[in-house]
């Protein structure tokens, strides 16, 4: 049901069916209004209302303390709702003059990430049920947080980003855009008494908007029509396929899933894992200027409930490749910026003259990614990388004959 593009997912519907439990200023559950059980239809109807209402929350600036930042304004359609430009980090903050720590991650297909397990295992229709894939799900980079909804909440009240002081500061600004009458109606008349359940209001609708199967997955790429029959790759596309495939040259299906699902379901390109890539330091993030600060993902700074778990350190989610071509930087810590400079890393790493793992502490780059197509010897051409970005444009969303 989750292919269904005339509306949000049934997943979202029930959510609202069920009554509703978003998350307060502490991370309390807040229930959110609902009343009687209404018929499917008017179900479908105000699901498809707070999906646009979370779209014009998305797109609205005034939503942060400069009045000059949407969560559009680091997460661009055009660019496959990640970054709009080939910047590291975006720029944020009351005055737009703090720099972020991470690169954007891009938002598409994220209603199919699972929810962040140190143990998890495959369903039989999407893989191999009998294998413990470790550290899986979450969102964002580090998987910190497991729905969209407390997803939102990060970027508005963070000092580098949206920079809100609080999440009642969020809620003033909804009383006085456009579309305040429109979170009445849907929320009740009195939702603005209620800063607690205002706020988790607006963060249920940004779920929900980014729920939505046109928009932010569409399945409608050239690989997609391929698998559909009703496409065909190019000689040098079918060759990158290949290597993309091959364990003992890309083996990017490793970790990015090119087959569809044994329940014929079409591929995500993650296995929503984590590795640690060896990526060398971008030293253009001011973050960076700090040589004892260091970005290590799963065990922190950010994320801090594994905090101090040594094995998980230097580890990053593996996003999505849907839609990679769209972006302007790559990895968590935008240290390339072109989708060539990102496929050569593999080949180059281990082989190049700049071995140095130097975004690792030396205590954990026991955890730095070892497998194939990394190792001393090279085993990815130029030419198979050039097949290889090839064939991962073809991953773009909106492909017409």
């Amino acid at each position: 049901m989750f292919w269904d593009g005339n509306c949000v997912t049934i997943r979202g519907v029930w959510l609202v069916l069920a009554g509703l439990v978003a998350v307060g200023f502490a991370g309390a559950a807040v229930a959110l209004p609902w009343g009687e059980t209404p018929s499917p239809q008017t179900a479908y109807a105000r699901a498809r209302a707070i999906a646009a209402l979370g779209q014009a929350l998305f797109f609205d600036p005034a939503l942060s303390a400069s009045g000059r930042m949407a969560c559009a304004s680091c997460h661009d359609p055009a660019h496959g709702f990640s970054a709009p430009n080939g910047m590291p980090v975006q720029r944020g903050g009351a005055d737009l003059d703090r720099s972020g720590v991470r690169a954007v991650p891009g938002l598409m297909y994220g209603q199919f990430v699972p929810t962040f397990s140190e143990h998890f295992f495959e369903s039989a229709d999407e893989g191999d049920e009998s294998v413990d894939q470790g550290p899986t799900g979450g969102l964002d980079w580090d998987g910190r947080v497991d729905r969209v909804r407390n997803q939102a909440v990060l970027p508005l009240l963070d000092a580098n980003e949206m920079a809100n002081v609080s999440a009642a500061a969020v809620v003033a600004a909804v009383t006085r855009a456009s579309y305040a009458g429109e979170v009445r109606r849907l929320y009740g008349q009195a939702i603005f008494a209620d800063p607690a359940k205002a706020f988790a209001a607006v963060t249920e609708a940004l779920e929900f908007y980014q729920q939505t199967p046109a928009i932010f997955s569409p399945f409608s790429s050239k690989y997609d029509a391929v698998l559909a029959g009703g496409a065909v790759l190019t000689a040098q596309e079918g060759r990158g396929l290949a290597v993309f495939n091959d364990p003992g040259k890309g083996n990017c299906a490793r970790c990015h899933k090119s087959g569809v699902t044994a329940d014929g379901k079409p591929p995500l390109f993650t296995d929503f894992g984590f590795a640690a890539l060896g990526l060398p330091r971008n030293r253009t993030i001011p973050a960076n200027d700090d040589p004892g600060y260091f970005d290590l993902g799963l065990c922190g700074p950010l994320r801090r409930d594994l905090a101090g778990t040594a094995k998980y350190c230097g580890m990053f989610k593996a996003p999505t490749l849907r839609n990679v071509a769209l972006k302007e930087s790559f990895y968590h810590n935008g240290v390339f910026h072109s989708l060539r400079d990102a496929v050569a890393f593999y080949a180059e790493r281990d082989t190049g003259p700049n071995r140095t793992f130097d975004d690792v502490p030396a205590a954990y780059r026991d955890n730095v990614e070892r497998e194939p197509p990394f190792g001393r010897t090279r085993v990815l051409t130029d030419a198979d990388v050039d097949d290889l970005v090839a064939f991962l444009r073809t991953l773009t969303d909106g492909y017409r004959r």
